[in-house]
């Protein structure tokens, strides 16, 4: 079974660390060519900084990464080890460094970069990549928020919902778990909600959803 992790969407965070300014920027990107020309585009937007340094690891594709000036083993090693650790693919992040004046020694520029690429992964969320079973399921109003919670404890997802006398269901489950969900819920809605399989997808599903800025 093909299962990875790709970025839900863009994200963007900013990081202040003795007076230097840190912005971190993810981007969804399914080829070299994708991730270089969103690195080449954020360094003609960030032309007046002191680095823009970056990473990105592409799906069964290549991995690069770049200190952009910075002392070697400080930033980009760094950044990508944040995506390496959520085993996130198909994926671009540039750091963007202004400078304040300030050194921060290897070991802070180590903290300030890692931090940064992680906020800016958690800004933009984390989707699951994988074969999902399609099922539709009628609900009541009243069993909603049940069905929800034991779609999510089954490793699945609520991808569409049509409001009517009652609530029509489109779910996304683990082709593994499918069998045993609908019997699971046979049995706890004493055989008031029933599902049918119609099909299967293969396709992102949010796995984390996006940390909103404060």
């Amino acid at each position: 079974m093909t299962e990875y992790y790709v970025p839900t969407g863009e994200g963007e965070a900013e990081l202040v660390e003795k007076r230097s300014r840190f912005i971190g920027h993810v981007w969804p990107a399914s080829s070299e060519e994708e991730a270089r020309a969103r690195i080449e585009e954020t360094k003609k937007r960030h032309y007046d900084a002191r680095h823009n340094c970056w990473c990105y690891l592409i799906q069964d594709g290549p991995v690069r990464y770049s200190d952009d000036g910075e002392p070697q083993g400080t930033a980009g090693q760094p950044m990508l080890n944040v995506f390496q650790r959520e085993g996130v693919v198909n994926a671009v992040c540039v750091v963007t460094r202004y400078f304040g004046g300030i050194l921060l020694g290897a070991g802070g520029l180590v903290r300030a970069y890692t931090q940064s690429a992680k906020d800016a992964l958690d800004a933009a969320g984390i989707s699951v990549v994988r074969r999902w079973v399609e099922i539709l399921l009628p609900c009541s109003y009243a069993q909603y928020e049940r069905v929800k919670l034991e779609t999510e404890s089954f490793g699945g997802v609520v991808a569409e919902a049509d409001y009517g006398a009652d609530i029509a269901l489109t779910v996304l489950l683990p082709e593994e778990k499918a069998e045993a969900y609908l019997a699971h819920l046979l049995d706890v809605t004493a055989g008031t909600v029933e599902g049918m399989v119609c099909g299967e997808r293969f396709q992102a599903v949010p796995l984390r959803p996006p940390v909103s800025s404060p």
